[in-house]
C-alpha cells in the first residue's frame, strides 16, 4: 500500500461516481457524469466494501474468507491506488 496512506483510511467512492451492476453487459461499472468504465474480474467486488467504513486491512479480512489462497494483501492496495489515481475513491 502506498506509503502516504494512513492504516486508518476508508476508502469510498467519491460523491459523483455510482457503481452499479449492468445485467446487459453482466459487469460492474463504474458511472460519472458523461463516462462509464466496465470493471473487470472482482472489482465491482471489492469496491462495493469501499464504503467508508472499512479500512484498507478490513477490506482484504473479508475478501480472505472468500479468497483464502489469493494474493489479496499486494492486490487490492495496487488495485485501490489505481482507482483513486483516477479521482475515483477518496
Amino acid at each position: 500500500m502506498s506509503d502516504e496512506w494512513p492504516e486508518s483510511w476508508r476508502p469510498a467512492l467519491v460523491r459523483s461516481v455510482m457503481l452499479r451492476y449492468d445485467r446487459v453487459r453482466d459487469a460492474d461499472l463504474l458511472l460519472m457524469p458523461e463516462r462509464a468504465v466496465r470493471l473487470s474480474g472482482e472489482g465491482g467486488r471489492i469496491l462495493r466494501l469501499c464504503d467508508g467504513s472499512r479500512t484498507v486491512a478490513d477490506i482484504i479480512a473479508e475478501l480472505c474468507e472468500s479468497f483464502p489462497d489469493a494474493p489479496l494483501a499486494d492486490e487490492v492496495p495496487r488495485f485501490l491506488e489505481r482507482i483513486r489515481a483516477e479521482g475515483w475513491l477518496r
